[in-house]
């Protein structure tokens, strides 16, 4: 298994993942690697500041994705939202939460885009804010017309549009 290994390396062909030994064949790390690293210039093209992300939002069959937990969304969110938390992200509750168009505007924002660092939106360590999760996963299932809120704004600011649960 090895030598096979070192023939796609020396190839210049990434070796597959059983190759490597005690491998989960369900987990592909180095292919998320490769995912994060097609999605970074995509994505940094795609932050928005909150006047687009509301003006966006407005526009018919833009969808606002919230992907935190059934809980805090349930404590609040922004108006229009619609709730899929991260954790149950696949291809169907995908397609069953933005619809047939893989082309449909999704706008996607977390806890980290407020100020307060109060619940439901307390901050998360920025090296791993769910937003870039989010916007990887989205765009590893195929949603390429996804853009991110890019402020940092106070819930409690009425152009926020936030509903308290």
């Amino acid at each position: 298994m090895r030598r096979f290994a070192m023939l796609f390396v020396l190839a210049g062909v990434a070796a597959p993942a059983l190759a490597q030994p005690g491998a989960n064949p369900q987990i592909d790390y180095r292919g998320f690697q490769r995912l994060a690293a097609t999605v970074q210039p995509h994505r940094q093209a795609r932050l928005i500041d909150h006047a687009r992300f509301n003006r966006m939002a407005a526009a018919p069959g833009t969808l606002v994705l919230d992907a935190r937990s059934r809980e805090a969304f349930a404590a609040g969110h922004i108006a229009g939202a619609v709730n899929l938390p991260f954790t149950e992200f696949t291809a169907e509750s995908l397609a069953a939460a933005v619809g047939p168009n893989r082309d449909r505007p999704i706008l996607i924002y977390c806890n980290n885009n407020f100020s307060n660092n109060a619940p439901p939106v307390t901050r998360k360590l920025i090296t791993v804010a769910l937003n870039i999760q989010t916007f990887i996963n989205l765009y590893g299932y195929g949603y390429r017309n996804v853009y991110e809120l890019n402020d940092v704004v106070d819930f409690n600011d009425p152009a926020v549009r936030w509903i308290r649960g």
